[in-house]
């Protein structure tokens, strides 16, 4: 599943589309694709693992999901989802979840809690974790109302970097280390930017998929945590689960 750099980048690669009228539409998705025909891109934007390409009067969103794809000015030997065709141009989204948001994107959706927007605001996801003291930390950092964008590599590697077990629960993290959490969160996503852009991002990847610990050097545990259930890769011995520290 694309993480919220992937989608950052994403809406960068397509920016020179803003502003051109879509001459075409087709597709699979199950809106109504004609409403697009004729009408001029005014924005692209992101929240989290959304993309968003804004019109005058709606929004469509696509999320990726597990397994979506898109190509920009080329196609795939594959039946788009949404096929977007301009003049000079076309946009390709496949295997994702297409739905049209009429309201304003200000009431859809909080900017404060994407973790690579500029709006982000540390303090209150800070408050958003003490609404939930029993929930693992595992599942919280999957937890897109309060860490938008965050996915299970940016969920492994952050654990790691603060060494912390992944079924730790967030009421039992000490004070320093939920400010750690927090400030890591953002820290990695815009490290992962930065390497996804230069093709090197998994050259750089310490614990996810990993089998070796590279502080311990011994085999990292591979399991699937909380309720979320997404495989987790963690060191038992350099991250430690905290127990009853409030």
């Amino acid at each position: 599943m694309p993480e919220g750099p992937s989608i950052v980048i994403l809406k960068e690669e397509v920016r020179s589309f803003t502003g051109k009228e879509v001459i075409d539409v087709s597709g699979y998705a199950k809106i109504d694709l004609e409403r697009l025909r004729n009408k001029k891109i005014t924005a692209f934007k992101s929240w989290g693992k959304h993309f968003l390409i804004c019109f005058k009067g709606f929004t469509v969103r696509i999320h990726l999901l597990m397994f979506g794809t898109y190509r920009i000015n080329e196609q795939k030997n594959s039946n788009p989802t949404l096929h977007l065709q301009f003049a000079k141009g076309e946009l390709n989204f496949y295997t994702c979840a297409v739905r049209i948001i009429e309201e304003p994107l200000d009431e859809v959706y909080d900017w404060s809690g994407d973790i690579m927007n500029e709006a982000w605001d540390a303090r209150k996801a800070m408050a958003k974790l003490k609404e939930i003291p029993d929930m693992l930390v595992a599942d919280a950092l999957l937890n897109q109302d309060i860490f938008a964008g965050s996915g299970n590599i940016i969920k492994n590697e952050v654990l790691f970097r603060i060494r912390v077990h992944p079924e730790t629960k967030i009421g039992d993290l000490p004070l320093k280390k939920r400010r750690e959490l927090i400030k890591e969160v953002v820290n990695y996503s815009f490290d992962f930017l930065h390497w996804k852009k230069e093709y090197k991002l998994k050259e750089h990847w310490l614990a996810h998929t990993k089998k070796i610990c590279p502080r311990c050097d011994i085999p990292f545990h591979k399991a699937y945590i909380g309720t979320t259930k997404r495989r987790t890769f963690y060191c038992t011995n350099c991250q430690v689960r905290y127990y009853n520290t409030k």
